[in-house]
């Protein structure tokens, strides 16, 4: 299993218009083969702060999304957004039984 956390600096004057493209790519994402979550989460304490927590069954998962249209759609205009580079980490996870 991979997990993934993508921490995004948004822009204040542009979170509207994130958010709305941010939901077109949730919802896609959600459809997706190998996706078993993707949620995005605003910071408590510092609301530019958002915080996408990607969970996928397997890299070759990883990789389809990564050249989907609606992430490769979300990424091409990711700039006009963010006031900082995404900063990515990458996880590879198992599940522990209880």
């Amino acid at each position: 299993m991979i997990i993934i956390h993508a921490l995004l600096q948004v822009n204040p004057a542009r979170e509207q218009e994130f958010l709305e493209v941010a939901k077109t790519l949730v919802a896609a994402t959600h459809e997706e083969e190998g996706n078993i979550s993707y949620e995005l989460y605003k910071h408590t304490a510092d609301g530019n702060t958002y915080i996408m927590v990607e969970i996928w069954r397997d890299q070759a998962a990883v990789a389809a999304h990564n050249t989907s249209p609606h992430f490769t759609g979300f990424a091409a205009k990711a700039g006009e957004f963010l006031t900082a580079p995404l900063d990515v980490k990458l996880y590879n996870a198992e599940e522990l039984s209880k």
